[in-house]
């Protein structure tokens, strides 16, 4: 089937948000300058400020190896003065460039993309740029049991490998009280807890409480309130690297999801939530969760954090 894609003569810009794990962002964009469409694609790389006096040297490192970054048609580093934080960084970044590009591809320093990536990406972009019921384009797909289709639509928004329209971004609320307000309000925390099978809504009242700086729950809560969809892959596109490390990931042995090795085909169709994929999803995080559960409160706290990243900060 033919793709109707996006204008690949003017891709989105690529936003990309780095800290200090110099190993993982060298395999992040190596992956991502293999993509088809990297040498015709803007990077914006976002670098947030050292903690502490300790984390200096492995900031420089890193901003030292963006200098030399090649492959892209331009590559700009804003190297942030002072530590914002993943999440205040991610939030202040995504607004900044939306401000100037309409479209955005955001990226984090522990993600390693598919060859295919960029193309799937853009082509969603283009496809559903007009149509105000879709939110974002997502790249990565969980790696449930039993086939998923091409393509498919579900509710909220997600943030593993994720692009955005200005129009999207711009419906992100940051008062976490009040998307809380407005779930309970509703009746709506089970279905956005994915009928009941993940605590999102404790993660979000954790944000409240000062538990996490999730701006993930948030922004998936700012689009299943507004009853927007995004489109996800049959299979995943992304890789997430970073359980090994990382701001709520701790240490685990959880392997890298395989990646996709065809293109995806992307082609219109009528945004509607695709009720079978969001089962096989649900029971997805559910089996996880019991998974988590046997094996302990403590490692219930950090492994929980692990699902899509919806709970990064």
């Amino acid at each position: 089937m033919k793709r109707e894609g996006g204008d690949v003569a003017n891709p989105a810009t690529i936003v990309l948000f780095a800290y200090r794990r110099l190993a993982h962002l060298e395999r992040t964009m190596k992956a991502l300058a293999k993509n088809k469409l990297a040498s015709a694609s803007e990077l914006v790389v976002y670098s947030d400020g050292w903690k502490s006096a300790s984390d200096r040297a492995d900031v420089e490192r890193v901003r030292a190896f963006l200098a030399e970054v090649k492959g892209f048609r331009s590559v700009s580093v804003v190297a942030r003065e002072r530590n914002y934080g993943l999440g205040n960084n991610i939030i202040a970044g995504v607004t900044e460039t939306t401000m100037r590009c309409d479209k955005v591809i955001v990226l984090e320093d522990d993600l390693v993309t598919s060859p295919h990536f960029l193309q799937y990406m853009n082509d969603g972009l283009g496809i559903y740029e007009r149509d105000d019921r879709v939110i974002s384009i997502h790249g990565y797909s969980y790696p449930v049991h039993g086939k998923l289709p091409e393509t498919f639509f579900l509710r909220g928004a997600d943030c593993l490998g994720w692009a955005t329209w200005k129009r999207g971004w711009d419906l992100f609320e940051d008062d976490g009280q009040r998307l809380l307000n407005e779930l309970e309000r509703r009746n709506l925390t089970r279905s956005f807890d994915f009928d009941g099978s993940y605590p999102y809504t404790q993660m979000l009242r954790d944000q409240i409480a000062g538990s996490n700086s999730s701006w993930a729950v948030r922004w998936y809560a700012s689009a299943f309130l507004r009853d927007k969809l995004t489109l996800y892959p049959g299979q995943t596109l992304v890789s997430h690297i970073g359980y090994d490390t990382g701001t709520n990931f701790g240490r685990s042995r959880r392997k890298p999801e395989q990646l996709a090795s065809k293109q995806i085909c992307v082609v219109p169709m009528e945004p509607k939530e695709d009720m079978n994929a969001r089962a096989t999803t649900s029971s997805y995080l559910q089996k996880l969760k019991g998974g988590l559960m046997k094996s302990g409160l403590r490692r219930v706290k950090t492994l929980t954090r692990k699902i899509g990243r919806l709970q990064k900060e």
